[in-house]
């Protein structure tokens, strides 16, 4: 539930279930107490009727005993001045809390009050007329009275009364008793609203705050793994969601950085050590041409000749480690040119070939792209990319084998122009081939001087290809060989319109 919704919920409920809840409370009362009244003054009705109209129950709680007084005023009242009859008929309002009076020619001749009860003093003042009955309401000092009064002749024809007096507030204890009640009932009934409302609330909107307090700090400890279930689709639940997804890309980077100094750490230990290599044989040259050891022209020539070979393949191993710093930042140089496909290969491999005719293996190139088909891409990028595969051939060429060879081959494949590399070298394993042009990546863990490597070659080629749009993969087959394969898209004019 959305949080508008839940407080739109919340103020109907606060205004509507407290008002159901103490009606349903009220007629169950009224039930109750109906009961009750029609036990102890036989009155019939309902309750409700009687609390909105409190005269008329006073009136039917004495309305049996008046009837009689009125029937005994009109028929035999005589028996009105009878004490035994006044006695009985008092006993029964003295059950309803009432109690009769009876004033004869002025003087009160009858008084059924308890001992020690005050008698009202305003009597003189009640209607003297010759109605047979009526009712009234009367202040005596702190008390509220309810006074019947009957009319009857006396024996010398004298206008005479009988009284039914009535203290109301004592008069029917059961209606105090259920308006107590009910009040009770109402203060219970707010305060469970107000009580389930707030844990209502509190579940609702404290709980996923406390979550993500809990979970703020983990992070700031540098714990990210603590995961924040998302249970509900409202505001509170957008706001969990976004913090779940700023969680897991602090987690990502976290992580990242972390790859990225155990990388940093893999590219200086190899590099230190692919360095070591030529650095001792620079060293050990030099001293011997220092010592005297190149004594002559031939020595001489093949030492000065190896320094130099040392210190290029140094300078390989730097410029591959300014490129990957390039790479780790986006920020390759490229100049991307348009390029005749034919030409451009057919100077790459003559460059490659030389090399590898010194290394006594052989090169093979086959072009099957038309004359005029060119593509763009940055001259010396891809000439780097296709350095560093036929590099890797060599680096990992399987001695074994008799004669080493790589092969070129340049397809037309629709759109795309198409370069196979094939070497005979000792192949990758299936289990590794996914995994050849991640950065660091080496087959052969068991790195030595004779094949070095920093790691990074072939994700630079990668990066390369895709920078100009294209893709790479490799095929493989331990000891038979490896295929690298890479597509660079044609260059087509858009004719204009």
């Amino acid at each position: 539930m959305r949080l508008k919704s839940r407080l739109i919920t919340a103020f109907l409920i606060i205004i509507f279930v407290p008002l159901i809840l103490i009606g349903v409370v009220f007629f169950g009362l009224n039930t109750i107490q109906m009961k009750e009244l029609e036990k102890a003054y036989d009155v019939h009705g309902e309750t409700y009727f009687y609390l909105s109209s409190s005269m008329q129950l006073l009136v039917q709680v004495t309305q049996s005993q008046q009837e009689e007084l009125e029937d005994m005023a009109t028929k035999t009242p005589s028996r009105l001045t009878d004490e035994e009859y006044l006695d009985t008929m008092n006993q029964q309002l003295e059950n309803n809390n009432s109690y009769l009076l009876v004033r004869v020619e002025g003087k009160i001749i009858y008084d059924g009050s308890e001992e020690g009860q005050d008698v009202p003093q305003n009597l003189d003042v009640l209607s003297e007329e010759t109605e047979i009955g009526s009712v009234g309401i009367f202040l005596e000092d702190t008390k509220q009275l309810m006074i019947k009064q009957i009319n009857f002749l006396s024996e010398n024809g004298k206008l005479s009364q009988v009284f039914i007096v009535t203290d109301i507030y004592e008069a029917i204890p059961q209606m105090q008793t259920m308006l107590i009640d009910l009040a009770v009932g109402a203060l219970v009934i707010l305060f469970m609203t107000a009580l389930i409302l707030v844990v209502w609330i509190y579940q609702g909107i404290l709980n996923p705050i406390k979550k993500m307090q809990y979970s703020a700090q983990k992070i700031k400890e540098g714990d990210f793994d603590y995961e924040i279930a998302i249970e509900r689709n409202d505001e509170i639940g957008e706001v969990l969601q976004t913090f779940e997804e700023m969680r897991q890309r602090l987690k990502l980077n976290a992580e990242e950085k972390l790859r990225s100094e155990r990388d940093n750490r893999e590219l200086i230990s190899n590099i230190s050590h692919d360095l070591k290599t030529p650095i001792t044989a620079i060293k050990g040259y030099m001293e011997g041409i220092m010592d005297g050891v190149a004594d002559t022209p031939e020595k001489m020539d093949k030492y000065i000749r190896t320094v130099y070979n040392k210190a290029n393949e140094m300078n390989i191993l730097i410029n591959e480690l300014t490129l990957y710093s390039n790479i780790d930042t986006n920020r390759i140089p490229y100049n991307f040119n348009r390029i005749q496909v034919n030409d451009y290969f057919a100077d790459c491999v003559e460059e490659l070939g030389m090399d590898l005719e010194s290394k006594g293996l052989d090169l093979s190139y086959t072009n099957e792209v038309a004359p005029e088909v060119q593509i763009i891409a940055d001259p010396e990028q891809l000439r780097r990319v296709v350095y560093n595969i036929v590099g890797n051939s060599i680096k990992y060429m399987d001695k074994t084998k008799e004669k080493g060879f790589v092969s070129i081959r340049v397809k037309d494949v629709g759109d795309f122009v198409q370069v196979e590399i094939e070497d005979n070298g000792k192949g990758i394993a299936q289990q590794d081939l996914p995994y050849v042009f991640d950065r660091f990546f080496r087959a052969d863990s068991s790195r030595n001087s004779a094949t070095g490597g920093s790691g990074i070659g072939l994700s630079i080629v990668r990066k390369i290809i895709e920078d100009h749009g294209g893709k790479i993969w490799a095929t493989s087959t331990e000891a038979v060989g490896t295929v690298m394969y890479f597509v660079v898209r044609k260059y087509q004019e858009v004719p204009n319109e």
